[in-house]
């Protein structure tokens, strides 16, 4: 068991489709919610409201954000080997960012988010987010793995073995999973 330093964890990070994005709500407690996200720059990280299926325009994440703007964003890999898992860690402070901003600094600001986004997802460049954009800027990247990396070992984003056809498990990109109104 080992922990990553700050580029390994950088890297694994962003090589994955999904993270999860957690804030802090009025009460202190954490509120969770799977994103997609492209990344900006070597520490910037940014995901956007969808048009994916939500019970609510006004979304807890972007209240709790402007409220509490500290946010950790976390990436990981399961296998039924063991020895194979490992998780990534972004902690940062986010703001979001509106398309109708009067700034045209902000406002190209958004429409460089959705340019990471729309290339890096597929689903982007069919149906463009077309909701406020949440920029990360990370203060700290962090990480764990199960096993040391050793010359012959199967590389740790290699598909798992347990999972040949590689389809997407759930709770990840393409699985279907809608993030109600978080």
């Amino acid at each position: 068991m080992s922990r990553m330093d700050a580029g390994e964890a950088r890297r694994r990070f962003t090589a994955t489709r999904v993270a999860r994005l957690a804030t802090v709500d009025d009460a202190g407690l954490p509120r969770l919610v799977p994103v997609v996200f492209a990344v900006h720059g070597r520490d910037g990280i940014v995901t956007a409201v969808d048009r994916k299926p939500k019970s609510t325009s006004r979304l807890a994440r972007l209240h709790d954000i402007e409220v509490t703007p500290a946010v950790c964003l976390l990436a990981d890999a399961y296998d039924e080997d063991w020895d194979r898992l490992w998780w990534a860690r972004a902690d940062g402070g986010a703001r979001i960012v509106h398309a109708d901003a009067t700034d045209p600094a902000v406002r190209q600001e958004y429409e460089l988010a959705l340019a990471l986004l729309r290339e890096k997802y597929a689903q982007y460049r069919r149906t463009p987010p077309d909701g406020p954009v949440i920029a990360v800027t990370v203060h700290r990247w962090t990480g764990w793995r199960a096993a040391d990396p050793s010359p012959t070992a199967p590389s740790p984003m290699a598909p798992s073995p347990t999972d040949p056809a590689g389809k997407p498990p759930f709770g990840t990109a393409g699985s279907g999973y809608a993030a109600g109104s978080r």
